[in-house]
């Protein structure tokens, strides 16, 4: 009996609609994560990008919990003097919801090309309404509902 490895050409790509209305921050990238790595198909193959395309709507109305909206802070640096800007959690939640639910699903993805090829199949919007209607998206049931 030999361990079955999945190859490219036979994943099976869906689309799932992951609704960020109301949940934590955490949870929802966790969901999305294993969306995206495949851990969810019997054919799961750690070296072969066997996961669906995810869509993330509502990222606007996104929780985080206790004091990270005042406490948490994107930190990026340019290359020149000075160039350190911090931006709390809670500022960017309203500014930019988008990049902070993006931040948090890569987090959770490998750190290598294959996690590149996996994050591309991530698409965030801000409200309700995304452009996929074509791909035919199912909406996700969390387990943890």
């Amino acid at each position: 009996m030999t361990t079955f490895m999945a190859k490219h050409g036979q994943v099976q790509r869906a689309w799932y609609v992951l609704d960020a209305e109301g949940k934590t921050l955490g949870a929802l990238a966790v969901e999305a994560a294993v969306l995206l790595r495949g851990k969810h198909k019997p054919i799961y193959t750690p070296h072969v990008d066997t996961g669906d395309f995810v869509i993330v709507i509502n990222a606007e109305k996104v929780r985080l919990t206790g004091k990270k909206p005042q406490q948490k802070e994107w930190i990026t640096h340019s290359p020149y003097p000075g160039g350190l800007k911090r931006v709390t959690y809670g500022v960017l939640l309203r500014t930019k919801p988008e990049r902070v639910v993006e931040k948090a699903i890569k987090g959770m993805l490998p750190k290598n090309k294959l996690g590149d090829q996996m994050y591309r199949k991530l698409k965030v919007y801000r409200g309700p309404e995304h452009p996929h209607q074509a791909q035919q998206p199912v909406l996700w049931v969390s387990r943890q509902a």
